[in-house]
């Protein structure tokens, strides 16, 4: 979060506090602000604020708030368990104050000739599908695509995390509801569930999940949907992005020196560590919105709302009471969708296939400076036009928005431009 919003927060009281379990060592000391607001609740900052808490937490969330904040922007060394290879050193380097990017991580799969359906050899790639250019410790030998033809090198950009909270707390039976509505359509449109694994080790605190090897759950986190808790993606970004290892994912990732440990024996961080940087995911607030009629009638009108549900019904019992038992606004059916041949990547995440990605949720798009998962849209028109790839089920959606009159076009653009 900038200290610009911090400073400016009206009705906070912050204070300098000082947070265990900040780094790798978990018994180094790191300042973080400790907001005590009056009257127990927080006031959203005036101005156009991002990377903020839900208004309304208590002294208790806002708390960890900062605490989950200080810690997602901490860069962490080789002492803390860095590597020993890696490909970034923070979790804010890919979402930098709750943001898209600026960090970015390349994949990488063995296509057919066709070049972006997913070989079922994979035999080439024997230490997985993301570059690791980067060394620590005692690392030697980095992972890099090999100068192979039928090797598709793809681009990820890190995804924002302004209210993934909310995208946490939505009911299983809402995500299947969507799915079977969208099973009747009678035009193209008809999103999935990603049937994923619990890859994790059960979190010893289970108040948000109680899930164990194995579980089969349905993806909500990444951009194909491929894990279903917050917890779990910040443990898997540690691992897989860090090298940095925890309770939940307590092993290195294979790596062709064939290393299992780093310069930090055992395992690196706490649970506490992990839980608290997705708490600070689970309480970042949805920007405040301006709500555009025009824009919004053309918006159902187009079919947009198909795929990008304005809103689904969250668990009542979801910890974090603030977001239990209402209508999240994401703008997301948290669905598969099959995209064309234009967006695919070649790869496959849990039951998302080469073509397939989960419905990206319209949060904070008017902080973004690129979209789409590999970052090649660099406005919002340009995003929406390459929906209309070969095979897209947006195709439809695509072509009616081309024939919009110049005002419908830009009303429709200034109120998803300003979700």
């Amino acid at each position: 979060m900038s200290e610009k919003i911090r400073s400016n927060s009206a009705g906070l009281v912050v204070a300098l506090g000082l947070v265990l379990g900040a780094c790798g060592s978990d018994d180094v000391p790191v300042p973080v602000p400790v907001a005590s607001p009056p009257g127990g609740k927080s006031d959203v900052p005036e101005g156009d604020p991002f990377d903020v808490p839900i208004a309304g937490v208590d002294d208790a969330e806002l708390k960890a708030f900062f605490e989950g904040d200080a810690l997602f922007g901490l860069v962490l060394r080789e002492h803390d368990g860095l590597g020993p290879l890696y490909t970034r050193s923070a979790c804010g380097a890919c979402h930098e104050e709750g943001l898209r990017g600026p960090g970015s991580v390349q994949k990488m799969s063995v296509v057919e000739a066709d070049g972006i359906t997913t070989s079922k050899d994979q035999s080439k790639l024997p230490y997985g599908h993301t570059v690791h250019p980067l060394l620590a410790a005692e690392g030697k030998t980095p992972i890099q695509p090999p100068d192979d033809p039928s090797v598709l090198v793809t681009i990820r950009v890190g995804p924002p995390i302004l209210g993934r909270g909310y995208l946490e707390a939505v009911l299983d039976s809402e995500i299947l509801r969507v799915a079977a509505e969208q099973a009747e359509r009678t035009d193209a449109i008809h999103g999935r569930v990603n049937h994923v694994v619990y890859a994790s080790e059960p979190n010893p605190d289970p108040t948000f999940n109680g899930h164990q090897p194995g579980e089969m759950l349905i993806g909500r986190f990444g951009l194909k949907a491929r894990i279903a808790t917050l917890d779990e993606f910040t443990a898997d970004a540690l691992q897989g992005d860090m090298g940095i290892t925890t309770p939940l994912r307590p092993g290195e990732f294979a790596n062709p020196d064939g290393l299992t440990d780093d310069l930090k024996p055992g395992v690196d961080l706490t649970t506490e560590s992990v839980n608290k940087r997705a708490t600070y995911i689970r309480l970042t607030a949805i920007p405040r919105r301006t709500e555009l009629a025009a824009g919004r009638a053309l918006f159902d009108q187009l079919q947009c709302r198909a795929c990008h549900a304005p809103t689904l019904k969250t668990r009542p019992d979801y910890p974090i009471a603030l977001l239990a038992g209402i209508d999240a606004p994401i703008f997301t059916d948290m669905l598969l969708h099959d995209m064309g041949d234009e967006l695919a990547d070649g790869m496959i995440d849990g039951e998302a296939t080469s073509r397939e990605w989960r419905t990206a949720p319209l949060i904070g798009l008017r902080f973004d400076k690129t979209f789409l998962h590999d970052g090649r849209a660099h406005t919002v028109e340009e995003a929406i036009l390459l929906h209309a790839g070969k095979g897209s089920e947006a195709a439809a959606s695509i072509a009616s928005y081309e024939a919009l009159s110049p005002a419908d076009h830009d009303a429709l653009l200034t109120f998803v431009s300003a979700l």
